[in-house]
């Protein structure tokens, strides 16, 4: 059985929060999903702030939301908090995809191994930080995008065999 991804995008970003800057990110986040064929159920923008963030990634998974993603907040700045948001909610982490989209960033620029962005799941839903650019997300995405039918059925209690069988080579 496959389950669906319904998706919560949140977006970390005080100056976009206040109008002050165009959220580019999180529109950019919300087309790769859904031209994947994932629902997006909810989406946030919200100040860079602890309880904020935690607050947006438990009100998308009330929602609904089987995936939460965040742009924003994972560099080393003072305001980049959204990794300790994060961990104010997930209950178990999922290192493999924070290693997997660092890698790919590293690739790209050797900038990406400042990157604190983490993944974890809260109950069965996924939440995973992402960068905060356009062009970081896509490429973040082109990574998670293809395991994500498979973590979401093994969250789900489902035995991930549709995920894992489209994943293997003939």
């Amino acid at each position: 059985m496959t389950v669906a991804i319904r998706a919560g995008v949140i977006t970390a970003s005080t100056k976009g929060a206040r109008g002050e800057r165009l959220d580019e990110s999180g529109p950019a986040m919300r087309e790769m999903l859904e031209a994947s064929g994932a629902e997006v159920v909810s989406s946030a923008l919200v100040v860079d702030d602890v309880n904020a963030i935690a607050s947006a990634i438990r009100g998308a998974i009330a929602k609904g939301a089987n995936v939460v993603l965040t742009t924003g907040g994972t560099g080393l700045s003072p305001n980049d908090v959204t990794p300790e948001a994060t961990r104010k909610v997930i209950e178990r982490e999922v290192p493999g995809i924070a290693e997997a989209i660092r890698a790919r960033s590293l690739a790209k620029t050797p900038h990406g191994m400042i990157s604190r962005g983490i993944a974890g799941s809260v109950g069965s839903t996924l939440v995973v930080n992402l960068p905060g650019s356009p062009r970081a997300v896509r490429e973040s995405l082109e990574v998670l995008l293809p395991v994500l039918p498979h973590a979401v059925e093994l969250l789900a209690g489902e035995s991930g065999e549709g995920g894992h069988a489209r994943g293997r080579r003939a």
